[in-house]
């Protein structure tokens, strides 16, 4: 019987758009599964549906259809101020019992924006108000109020855009812009816009193993020398001994480069000497960085691939075990 793991998670850094994490104590094999969730297999709201009743923009139909398709849809309880899970509130549309659609399986959202209505109330000199106008997320009103654009990621965007939200089309004068966008709840899977996460990503952890022997034989300038050498400077020297010790942060910025092996090799005296310094990644400990699109708080992402991955190991069980009863 293979050995039986008990995994473990130590959060480093948590935001509502960004979590990093330590997984350990559990192979490869599981903190793929756990990346691959996260970024096919989480459902998340996107626009699906989209019905233009008039457009005079220089973009066609399906250019802002597939940017309104794009635009992250966040779905918050309204007893909550996170982005969450939003299949605790709506079916996916496909097993959804309705006609069409309804409000247990779709969202609406509408747009009307017209140039020429929206100058009435903008403010400055000719040159100005004839300027481009923006139409944005903000600009999509929806029929649910636990339902809305994410409009920016964090208040330093939002502080820093020049924009009311995510730019959709520019307009000018005499142009107008009027839909109607149904928003259904998907996988990354069937297509990318329903994809939770920007960056998802996991690393080894590093595992630095100084050989106290060999370096003890070393002059202060060659161990100067190792330590220049390593371009991720992971390296120090300990003012108390001597010696060579990792930095601090050694596992954030180790990027496992053949620079220090190949100059360990011109310092020995003899070629079969064993290395100073051997850099190794850990086989049961991983590195995660998850960045969200907006459309849900990044601990929550994590949360909802782990109720995934349950469910889906669940099921096998379940498989497994009726295979046995016939």
């Amino acid at each position: 019987m293979p050995h039986q793991r008990f995994p473990k998670v130590q959060i480093l850094h948590m935001a509502p758009h960004e979590i990093k994490f330590i997984l350990s104590e559990t192979d490869t094999s599981v903190a793929n599964t756990l990346r691959r969730i996260m970024i096919a297999e989480v459902p998340t709201l996107a626009i699906d549906l989209v019905e233009f009743h008039e457009n005079s923009t220089v973009l066609n139909d399906e250019y802002i259809a597939h940017r309104l398709g794009l635009i992250p849809i966040r779905y918050q309880a309204l007893d909550s101020m996170k982005g969450g899970d939003c299949k605790v509130a709506f079916l996916p549309h496909r097993e959804c019992v309705c006609y069409e659609r309804c409000p247990r399986c779709s969202v609406d959202f509408e747009l009307d924006v017209s140039f020429d209505e929206a100058t009435q109330y903008r403010q400055g000199d000719e040159d100005e108000l004839l300027a481009p106008l923006t139409v944005s997320s903000q600009d999509l009103k929806s029929n649910n109020e636990a339902v809305a654009p994410a409009h920016f990621l964090n208040q330093d965007e939002q502080d820093d855009a020049q924009d009311a939200g995510v730019a959709i089309v520019k307009m000018g004068p005499g142009q107008r812009l009027k839909l109607k966008a149904v928003a259904r709840m998907g996988i990354g899977k069937e297509h990318a816009k329903w994809t939770p996460v920007a960056v998802a990503t996991y690393r080894f952890w590093p595992v630095i193993n100084i050989n106290e022997e060999q370096v003890a034989t070393l002059t202060m300038e060659q161990k100067q020398e190792l330590i220049d050498v390593c371009p991720d400077r992971i390296l120090e020297i300990d003012d108390v001994t001597g010696s060579i010790k990792p930095v601090e942060n050694y596992w954030d910025i180790a990027t496992y480069t053949e620079d220090l092996k190949f100059h360990q090799d011109a310092l020995k005296k003899r070629k079969e000497d064993d290395d100073f310094v051997t850099i190794q990644h850990s086989t049961d400990k991983f590195i995660f960085t998850v960045e969200t699109t907006g459309a849900m708080d990044a601990d929550e992402i994590v949360m909802s691939a782990l109720r995934v991955l349950k469910d889906r190991l669940t099921y096998l069980a379940n498989e497994v075990e009726n295979l046995k009863d016939m």
